[in-house]
């Protein structure tokens, strides 16, 4: 069921709410060309839950950073509702592993920050980030400060802060890495129901086999880089989903197997689909 305050902006479906062709990119290092990205298609539908999921150094960041526009330097074409992605487009919002707050600013202010851009009315303004402090369970914290919060409510500062604008896409960059077991169990949790009261598209950037079977819709694995995307994998599981059950352990295993042992396709389009 959809929340009011987070209905999405736009309307129709599209076959494909982004799409990559051809994407590649190279780095220059100590005057050496390097490729980490080459030849990448992929299709992903609105409204699915991705993890992209690959060892350390596969590409995963880079390719966020080209989905969200923080990166414009690539070969191939890039899609997002039919726009090519730029810093500042209203379609992304993004959480990055560390919360990046700022602390000499209140939780409350902290929100705020992700509206500065839109001229919003001040009752408009307070109207969001009230209610998205209560959407990530901060109610009662409006006015503390950064080095006040444990680091799991300083994530959900930051996840409120990216999705008050209402965008259409969530882009989240190992955002739990850095917490412990348990709060990042909670934490998982906390981002399905967001996912439940928002019509969002989510990425999710992750070298947790575990995290992206909970998570995920389905699972994109990148290949060692250069390499093109390995598999797309399907998570045909029900939420809520129970770690302890054998089909999220053989989820788990299948995607483990791919990861050591998946053999290179040369050149593939995934098209990577919402549950329905």
């Amino acid at each position: 069921m959809n929340s009011p305050a987070l209905a999405p902006h736009r309307g129709g479906a599209l076959d494909s709410f982004v799409r990559l062709r051809g994407v590649s990119k190279r780095f220059q290092v100590a005057g050496d060309t390097r490729a980490i990205l080459a030849d990448l298609d992929l299709d992903i539908r609105r409204e699915a839950f991705i993890a992209i999921l690959g060892e350390s150094g596969c590409g995963k960041s880079t390719l966020l950073r080209l989905l969200c526009g923080l990166d414009s330097a690539y070969d191939g074409q890039i899609l997002v509702d039919g726009v090519a992605p730029k810093i500042g487009n209203d379609e992304a919002g993004i959480v990055f592993q560390d919360p990046r707050l700022f602390p000499w600013l209140t939780v409350e202010q902290n929100i705020a920050l992700g509206l500065a851009r839109f001229g919003l009315e001040r009752a408009e303004v307070r109207q969001r980030v009230r209610e998205h402090i209560a959407l990530v369970g901060l109610a009662g914290f409006e006015r503390a400060l950064p080095h006040q919060l444990s680091g799991g409510m300083a994530q959900r500062v930051a996840l409120a802060r990216a999705i008050v604008a209402r965008p259409a896409f969530l882009l989240l960059d190992e955002p739990f890495s850095a917490l412990d077991a348990l709060t990042r169990s909670q934490m998982h949790d906390q981002l399905l129901r967001i996912r439940a009261a928002a019509d969002l598209t989510m990425l999710l950037v992750t070298h947790d086999v575990e995290e992206a079977v909970y998570l995920a819709d389905r699972v994109v694995v990148m290949a060692p880089r250069p390499g093109p995307l390995r598999a797309s994998v399907e998570i045909d599981l029900d939420y809520p989903r129970n770690r302890a059950d054998t089909a999220f352990q053989r989820e788990r295993e299948r995607l483990h197997a791919l990861l050591g042992h998946g053999a290179h396709s040369t050149h593939s389009t995934l098209s990577v689909h919402s549950h329905s």
